[in-house]
């Protein structure tokens, strides 16, 4: 297979983009239609802010939080308990040849906005950005 002379491995392919957007809006629907049998997952609301996958397709890992901030050591418990059922509804709601292995990590992204705007709104770092 020839080499894609236009992406130079420094970020995911165009192809990973694709595939990982398919992957968290699917996730995130059956998350909130709470198409699992799993009554303790259903009862949560889960975000899904993002999914990476690997360059092989085959593993795809979820960036989560619980809506609210609360019980996140125990939806990632429960979202690990459910990975095989979830797996399988990706796999037949994206129609990927392989559905990839699902891995979950909490998103640390809001927790990074904050210490963001906290930074800023010191007093030095507003002098500085004034001058």
């Amino acid at each position: 297979m020839a080499k894609n002379k236009f992406h130079d491995g420094a970020g995911p392919s165009q192809r990973q983009l694709r595939v990982s957007e398919l992957i968290r809006r699917t996730l995130a629907e059956v998350l909130a239609r709470g198409d699992i049998h799993d009554p303790d997952l259903n009862r949560m609301s889960v975000t899904v802010g993002e999914v990476r996958i690997s360059p092989d397709l085959k593993i795809a890992t979820a960036y989560v939080l619980p809506l609210g901030g609360q019980g996140q050591d125990d939806v990632l418990k429960l979202l690990a308990r459910n990975k095989g059922e979830l797996r399988r509804i990706i796999g037949k709601k994206t129609g990927l040849k392989y559905a990839p292995d699902l891995r979950f990590q909490l998103d640390q992204t809001f927790d990074q906005m904050d210490d963001t705007r906290r930074m800023l709104s010191q007093e030095a770092v507003r002098r500085d950005l004034d001058t």
